[in-house]
């Protein structure tokens, strides 16, 4: 469990700093008069946060990792594979992002 814990440490920090390079672009983005959305992710994404920009998506998964870690070892596990579905979209997310962002 230590290891697991240990990964989406890394993970998420990772993930946090992406989000902060990105929203930085969103920014300049919006100050140019592009970019114009109500969200980042689609209601139906998993989230429950409706944002901007990234970085709230991000607290959020960092949230849902503590209140996991207080769980017990069964309940982790199961709420495991929803914490890593969010991991994965957002990282993609962001990932797709820079790419069209660079171009």
């Amino acid at each position: 469990m230590q290891a697991i814990n240990a990964q989406l440490q890394d993970t998420i920090q990772t993930l946090y700093r992406k989000a902060i390079d990105a929203d930085a672009t969103l920014d300049a983005l919006q100050q140019a008069q592009k970019g114009k959305f109500q969200a980042v992710f689609a209601q139906d994404s998993g989230f429950e946060t409706q944002a901007k920009r990234f970085s709230p998506y991000v607290e959020e998964i960092a949230q849902d990792w503590q209140d996991l870690k207080a769980q017990s070892e069964e309940e982790f596990k199961a709420g495991l594979p929803l914490l890593v579905k969010k991991i994965e979209l957002a990282l993609k997310t962001i990932n797709q992002f820079k790419a069209v962002s660079k171009s």
